[in-house]
């Protein structure tokens, strides 16, 4: 999976109007919404974007006639195979319209130029784990846990505490499962368990 590896933008005048578009790395909705808020020009006609977030994704025409801005900005982040990406692109109408064909060329064009033109780095994918372990051995989990990395998930995740210890669900890149499951087994002496989440 690619992502953006920093922020990014592209300008193209069309028919006097003005199209800037703004790429930006997003982990996740919250950061998404943040950043079209700060990106928003109001002195503009238009502010359209689209965001992909693995199966989460969301797009706006902002006023543009329906299915002219937003989607094909979709489109740019997609047929470009980039996750976690949002796009907006803004708007200075110029006077001459450009009708619904050349409104979503405009958009669609502007961003994936901008997205073609982007820096990228790859994101591996992560793994969702549940971590159980007894009271006796939380300093050594904890302190796995730091050193590789794995992190708890922002939502449906977290730590939970019942007489057996503790049950965890953590997220960790596969390429660093086999090394930290094999430190957790050392530094626990074997009786701390990792499993996928949802195994039986």
């Amino acid at each position: 999976m690619l992502t953006l590896s920093a922020p990014f933008e592209h300008e193209v005048v069309l028919q006097k109007s003005r199209f800037l578009a703004r790429a930006r790395p997003a982990a996740d909705r919250e950061e998404a919404l943040a950043l079209i808020a700060s990106l928003r020009d109001e002195s503009a006609t238009h502010n359209c974007y689209a965001w992909r977030l693995g199966a989460d994704y969301r797009f706006n025409d902002d006023g543009e006639p329906g299915g002219t801005a937003g989607q094909p900005i979709l489109r740019a982040i997609d047929s470009q195979g980039l996750d976690q990406v949002l796009v907006l692109v803004t708007r200075w109408f110029g006077g001459i319209k450009l009708g619904a064909g050349g409104l979503a060329r405009a958009y669609g064009n502007t961003a994936a130029e901008c997205l073609r033109l982007a820096p990228r780095v790859e994101v591996l994918p992560l793994l969702s784990l549940v971590l159980r372990a007894p009271f006796d051995c939380l300093g050594a989990v904890y302190h796995l846990m730091e050193s590789f990395g794995a992190g708890k998930p922002r939502e449906g995740g977290g730590e939970r505490f019942d007489a057996e210890g503790l049950t965890v669900t953590l997220t960790l890149t596969a390429e660093k499962r086999p090394a930290f499951e094999a430190a957790l087994r050392d530094a626990t002496r074997g009786r701390a368990k990792l499993e996928e989440q949802g195994a039986p």
